[in-house]
């Protein structure tokens, strides 16, 4: 591929902001329309936003196949709607003494290939519907369940009733379902509250920067940030 601006870039979201507003303001960070991205982080979760640029657009589907790395925190004995800090609270439920080996025990049980039911308040679409508007209108339907993969799910810190931990996982895994299910093994329900994508295959987020930072370079330090396509895409996906 080859052209002006066309490329790879790393953006690091911040909270608040939908995936498609940073699109949007890349857009006219380089004045071109084509502009996507290769997976959506939901408006509470900061991190990683891989964006392609120009001709690097028509990879989306490739780079949205490639693993993830996230960390997060979950707050145990509250359950909210959408499952994360930004849905309305629908049960809170006593905490248990909660201690390392058992929260580990619980967690282990998530590893590996697993069936996972996407939240009511998702993008997916049912019937030609996104789910998140069905929820929006109070209804819940009938989700069918997707095979995801866990390959890692460890604690980082524990301060109840809040505990931090890593998860890598493949695409399409709900990192607030993995969070409410845990709730739902202790037996105190739980959601999730900090979440923050640190990796996307082999792209990270120390390489990320800030639409602050983007804002301020010039049409060719912009330019100089957009990764090769080649370099990270092979060649039968091109």
């Amino acid at each position: 591929m080859t052209g002006d601006m066309e490329g790879i870039l790393l953006v690091d979201k911040p909270q608040g902001l939908t995936s498609h507003d940073v699109v949007a303001r890349c857009r006219k960070l380089f004045q071109i329309k084509k502009v996507g991205h290769a997976g959506t982080l939901d408006p509470m979760a900061r991190g990683l936003l891989v964006l392609l640029v120009g001709k690097a657009t028509k990879v989306s589907q490739y780079l949205m196949s490639l693993d993830k790395q996230y960390t997060g925190t979950v707050h145990f004995g509250i359950e909210t709607d959408s499952q994360d800090a930004d849905g309305t609270v629908v049960k809170e439920l006593p905490v248990p003494d909660l201690n390392e080996a058992f929260l580990k025990e619980k967690m282990a049980e998530f590893h590996g290939d697993q069936y996972q039911v996407p939240p009511m308040f998702s993008a997916k679409k049912v019937s030609g519907q996104a789910l998140y508007k069905l929820a929006r209108q109070g209804k819940t339907i009938p989700r069918e369940p997707r095979v995801i993969r866990i390959q890692r799910f460890e604690m980082l810190d524990l301060e109840p009733p809040k505990m931090s931990f890593i998860v890598e996982s493949s695409k399409g895994a709900y990192i607030r379902t993995l969070a409410h299910d845990l709730g739902q093994k202790i037996g105190c329900g739980g959601h999730l509250c900090v979440l923050r994508r640190t990796k996307v295959g082999s792209f990270e987020i120390e390489n990320a920067d800030t639409l602050e930072a983007l804002s301020e370079y010039s049409k060719s330090k912009l330019k100089s940030r957009l990764l090769s396509v080649e370099s990270f895409v092979p060649s039968h996906a091109l």
